[in-house]
């Protein structure tokens, strides 16, 4: 039976899959719907980034809560991604979709009107949850409703210009936003979008979930958060607060728990995440290169904000407006990599150019000097197209290789290595660069210019005359030696990843998955 809510998508209601059919007008229109939680959502990591002064100032948080106020969003979404994808697959992805948008849209309206850290706290944590189990079902959706691989491969890279450049206009907006208004109107801004897709929602997408899901694993759900949690908080919090124990060992149980989780997998009658998964051809590969991705995408975004503020002395608003530049390319890559695809261009090779464009921002990166915001804003450009690049392709290319009735779950793992990757960049590059500014800061200098450039510059404008303005250059010219190591070290990784795509993904085309395969046949036997 055809589902009723879709025009083209060859689906029961239980989401098997059919014969590929082209996208008409009522797919692409929800595609535009989808396209507004996923950008709320990206945007909603970076979105507090002008608006924790006024809220400081209004709830007087102390030091503690305003470091959840703006960390528990990323926390809660990263640790649930797998949970949400699994629970999509088994309940059906457009419902899921539609309790995510209403408990986000609740939770903005919350945290708008918070009159305290705590509550602002809890309605940050639920706008998490809402948020794990938008980006899963959204990304599952695009793979039920274009069946066409060649469309498939366009809407998945707008989805992924959408949620990259999501997270730089995010800071823009809250800069705007806080400027004219308070700063609870950086969360009300969510309500139109959410309400318009719970409005379009039931009549432009259509239900899918996974016909036999088995019996779900509640096991499972405490283990993924356990391995997701301690690592991404410990990875995130080492590059501005060095190798603390109290990280190294957070990072150590998420870890243990990560095996105990992979363990529960393999073993399960009907585990969350399906060893399966990673037997489809080039889906194992596409989630570690995503990840390494993200390794590239973060671990420059770490230096390059700071550079643009620190070094270059521009306001917090000024330097997110200059940070729009380079999100300019991300619109024309993407599209573009698809193309080529398309026309029979090696998908291996396609993602290894990427990784190589992606490093030659890098090298750009690394040198730049401590007065060059065209380079250094050309090299952002060139890194982001270039890792967008590999993004869309390899998200396009894990969706093709599971099955659409645990498309929620791949795209679950997708999402949550990507977490694991950005974390990893801003820790491992982060100390690159601060053991290359530390070694540039002499001995003499104070305690706390040791630490990090901000601390250097604060220090810097309580001493005396040229005193001062010697510290102050010593530092920004130690931190941009800092972020050409730390650029160096990411041309190599990315360098590595291009060897590692041509060699593991040659030969994986775009093309129908054996289910859309096999449903075909008698269709074209009977004509």
């Amino acid at each position: 039976m055809t589902n009723s809510t879709s025009t083209n998508v060859p689906t029961d209601a239980d989401g098997a899959a059919g014969a590929p059919v082209r996208a008409g007008r009522r797919e692409w229109t929800a595609l535009g719907v989808l396209m507004l939680p996923l950008l709320l959502v990206s945007m909603d990591v970076s979105v507090l980034y002008f608006a924790i002064p006024s809220i400081s100032a209004d709830l007087r948080p102390s030091g503690t809560q305003q470091l959840w106020i703006f960390d528990v969003y990323g926390f809660v979404l990263s640790g649930l991604l797998m949970t949400m994808g699994s629970v999509g697959d088994r309940v059906g992805r457009r419902r899921l979709l539609l309790c995510g948008a209403a408990a986000f849209g609740a939770a903005s309206l919350v945290a708008a009107y918070a009159d305290s850290p705590g509550t602002l706290i809890a309605a940050r944590a639920v706008l998490g949850v809402g948020g794990a189990t938008l980006m899963p079902s959204t990304m599952a959706l695009v793979r039920t409703m274009f069946t066409d691989p060649g469309e498939r491969a366009k809407a998945v890279a707008i989805w992924s210009g959408v949620m990259t450049g999501g997270i730089a206009l995010g800071s823009v907006m809250s800069g705007v936003l806080v400027q004219y208004f308070w700063w609870g109107s950086v969360f009300l801004v969510n309500l139109p979008a959410m309400a318009l897709l719970l409005l379009l929602g039931p009549v432009l997408l259509p239900e899918s979930r996974n016909p036999a899901p088995g019996r779900f694993d509640l096991v499972s759900v405490p283990l993924s958060m356990a391995a997701v949690f301690p690592v991404v908080y410990g990875l995130k919090k080492i590059p501005s607060e060095g190798a603390h124990p109290l990280y190294v060992v957070s990072i150590a149980v998420g870890l243990l728990f990560a095996a105990l989780f992979v363990h529960r997998q393999r073993t399960a009658d009907s585990p969350m995440i399906s060893p399966a998964l990673f037997r489809g051809r080039g889906f194992a590969p596409a989630v570690v290169l995503n990840l390494v991705s993200a390794f590239g995408v973060m671990g420059s975004a770490y230096f390059t904000t700071q550079y643009l503020q620190s070094v270059l002395g521009m306001s917090a608003l000024e330097s997110a407006l200059w940070a729009l530049l380079p999100s300019v390319p991300i619109g024309l890559a993407a599209p573009l990599a698809a193309a080529l695809v398309q026309r029979g261009v090696d998908r291996g090779r396609v993602v290894a150019a990427g990784f190589v464009t992606g490093g030659a921002g890098f090298v750009l990166l690394a040198l730049t000097g401590t007065d060059a915001l065209w380079l250094a804003l050309g090299a952002a450009g060139v890194l982001s197209a270039g890792l967008v690049v590999v993004m869309s392709q390899l998200n396009d290319l894990a969706l093709s290789a599971a099955p659409l009735e645990r498309a929620g779950s791949a795209t679950s793992l997708l999402e949550t290595g990507a977490e694991f990757g950005g974390a990893l960049g801003m820790a491992v590059l982060g100390s690159v660069g601060t053991a290359v500014y530390r070694h540039g800061i002499p001995a003499s200098a104070p305690a706390p210019a040791h630490d990090t450039l901000g601390s250097a510059l604060a220090v810097a404008a309580r001493l005396p005359g040229r005193t001062g303005d010697a510290l102050a250059a010593t530092a920004r010219a130690a931190f941009t030696h800092g972020m050409q190591g730390a650029s160096v070290a990411g041309a190599a990784v990315l360098a590595l990843a291009a060897v590692a795509a041509a060699t593991t993904l040659r030969g994986t085309e775009v093309r129908q998955t054996p289910a859309e395969k096999s449903e075909e046949e008698p269709e074209r036997a009977a004509v």
